[in-house]
């Protein structure tokens, strides 16, 4: 880990006034910053926290959106709720699967909130509904032509 993101996650912990209580709202910090939560930043985190190790890694891996990989530079979430799974959202991540490269991450989902337009997925903060296997690869295209 850098000296320049060590800073970084140490100035988001200053700013929750280096509070054990306020994990949660670290992480989501540390992610929306950074991306992920790498291993060192756990560290980091049980250091200034006072905390356990365990204590940080079991919140990171408790819920969904505390990435422990770096991810692609673009992120496309699938909705795996039920009115996506009736519409065919388990086809389309496993099509998703193979349809993209290393610069695109594949997230599961459970509920965008676009059930009347299932499946649903998220293309990089943009939630777009009805999207089948050929909407899904128009989509991936317009993400690498935007490179």
């Amino acid at each position: 880990m850098t000296d320049k993101i060590t800073e970084s996650i140490s100035t988001i912990v200053q700013h929750f006034d280096a509070r054990p209580e306020m994990l949660v709202q670290i992480l989501q910090a540390i992610v929306q910053a950074h991306g992920w939560v790498s291993e060192d930043t756990i560290r980091q985190l049980a250091d200034e926290l006072n905390l356990s190790r365990a204590d940080v890694h079991g919140v990171v891996e408790y819920y969904h959106d505390f990435r422990t990989k770096e991810p692609g530079r673009h992120i496309v979430k699938i909705c795996q709720a039920e009115a996506c799974q009736a519409m065919g959202s388990r086809d389309l991540t496993q099509h998703a699967d193979a349809a993209i490269d290393s610069d695109t991450t594949i997230e599961p989902v459970y509920c965008l909130g676009n059930c009347a337009c299932a499946p649903a997925v998220m293309v990089n903060g943009k939630t777009i509904g009805r999207v089948d296997a050929t909407r899904f690869d128009a989509l991936v295209a317009e993400l690498r032509e935007a490179n």
